[in-house]
């Protein structure tokens, strides 16, 4: 069987897009554009993947860097001389025959599937490429093609009017023989309105000399969509959206109104849970089953278990949330969190790498850093844990059953014990023991009549003679 070998063209500088960072770096639904395209050679049984790289080169390996992209090799094209000449620059690192999946770097919405098509359909003949016929080609390259197989391409900007008028368009993707193709590489020329070396040029050669290319029509013509400026990357990152949410939905997932709901693809949800208006969720958060989001919950990297429950506004990133909790509203659960079953946070309550045991409480209003807090336990509203001296961090453990008081400071390190309390308003600096009550407060003291004193002096400085203070 003949190798399949991805050629992802991301050489470009994308000046459209008005930015310092390549245009295959700009990310839409929480990855660059380029993942998205390797993902999709590599799903499609491309053992190796050529990336055509010239602006911005450095920044892109730096990008794709990890051992999961150990299946890249990075070919440079130093001087951008058009997209035939980017291809021939991957010559030398196919020494034997094989069928180049040839796609660009910055057309997310390829699927694998058309991809297997592509490579299946060029085997049939000497090669193949991806058309579409959206209702506008604009400025597309059109197709001129007779019995399906190809008879030439015409660039937009080269193109009559009377060939301006075909709605069929290259989707620019394309399956291709290797070593056959460098032969027509070779002899391009740049005589076009760019002055560049098209590979369209080349395979209008080849058709030319009687060499079959079959057209495979996208089902979808969003595949080809091509990401040009920031208004097609919040089109292609909408679509990459939808798709996930209509998976989502038809796998048990209630999305009550998904044009305002952000899911990356990335994120797993649950049968029968229930996601409210402006929920977003990214990253590689999981949610389990039944669970519901209300609006305005934002979740990154964070697990959470079946039946919980978390409410408007909430914001958790690196936390780990079990079966049965309850969150917010306006919580926010920072990384390292994690509540265990039953747990629940309530409004304005901050959490930081700290541990809430089974049944534990923390309603409203309180800070909870580098803490570990036993099951069943209350933390009072206004409770702080004093984790940071400007030096370093300590941790605080309150045990099962505890009762923080409102307003409570525990200044770590330091230890309540198991079923002991806090006094309200107390600074605890030291350990309690199990069962004991921590008082800190200073004794209150009534001053009879203050509030009439006061008074009257508060008046008596109104009336005073001013003429009386000069010296």
């Amino acid at each position: 069987m003949t190798e399949r070998i991805a050629v992802v063209l991301a050489a470009g500088k994308g000046t459209r897009m008005v930015s310092d960072l390549p245009k295959v770096l700009h990310r839409a639904a929480g990855r660059p554009l380029l993942g998205w395209v390797l993902d999709a050679a590599r799903q499609a049984g491309c053992g190796r993947i050529l990336v055509v790289v010239g602006h911005g080169a450095e920044a892109v390996q730096a990008a794709f860097s990890g051992e999961e992209n150990a299946d890249l090799t990075w070919v440079l094209q130093a001087e951008q001389r058009g997209t035939g000449h980017a291809l021939a620059q991957v010559e030398p690192h196919v020494q034997s025959a094989a069928t180049l999946l040839v796609l660009s770097g910055d057309v997310p919405l390829v699927t694998p599937g058309t991809l297997d098509r592509l490579a299946k359909l060029a085997a049939e003949g000497w090669g193949a490429l991806a058309v579409a016929e959206p209702a506008e080609p604009g400025a597309l390259g059109r197709v001129i093609a007779e019995d399906g197989i190809l008879r030439r391409i015409v660039e937009a900007r080269d193109a009559t009017p009377e060939e301006k008028q075909i709605r069929r368009i290259n989707a620019g993707l394309y399956a291709l023989p290797a070593p056959a193709i460098f032969g027509y590489l070779s002899r391009l020329s740049p005589q076009n309105a760019q002055g560049e070396l098209y590979l369209t040029d080349a395979l209008t050669a080849a058709a030319a000399d009687g060499h079959a290319l079959r057209l495979l029509p996208l089902a979808d013509p969003e595949e080809a969509l091509g990401v040009n400026n920031r208004v097609e990357l919040s089109q292609v990152h909408r679509r990459l959206l939808d798709r996930h949410l209509e998976s989502l939905m038809l796998s048990g997932v209630t999305v009550l109104e998904p044009a305002r709901t952000v899911v990356e693809p990335g994120v797993t949800v649950g049968v029968d849970s229930v996601l409210h208006p402006g929920v977003t969720l990214v990253g590689a958060s999981r949610i389990g089953r039944g669970c519901t989001l209300h609006t305005g919950v934002w979740l990154s990297d964070t697990v959470l278990g079946d039946e919980v429950q978390v409410l408007p506004y909430s914001v958790l990133d690196g936390a780990v949330i079990d079966e049965g909790c309850r969150v917010g509203p306006f919580a926010r659960l920072r990384p390292a969190s994690h509540l265990h079953p039953g747990a629940r946070v309530g409004n304005f309550v901050e959490i930081k790498n700290s541990e809430l045991g089974p049944d534990s409480r923390a309603g409203h209003l309180a800070y909870l850093g580098d803490a570990v807090v036993g099951a069943g336990a209350n933390i009072g509203a206004g409770v702080v844990t004093c984790n940071y001296d400007g030096v370093r961090k300590s941790r605080t453990e309150i045990g099962a059953g505890a009762f923080i008081g409102s307003d409570t400071m525990l200044v770590a390190p330091v230890k309540v014990g198991a079923g002991a309390s806090t006094a309200a308003g107390s600074v605890v600096t030291r350990n309690v023991p199990d069962g004991a009550l921590a008082v800190t407060r200073v004794r209150q003291k009534n001053l009879e009549g203050w509030a009439g004193g006061l008074h009257r002096r508060r008046m008596g400085s109104k009336t005073e003679d001013p003429s009386k203070k000069e010296g």
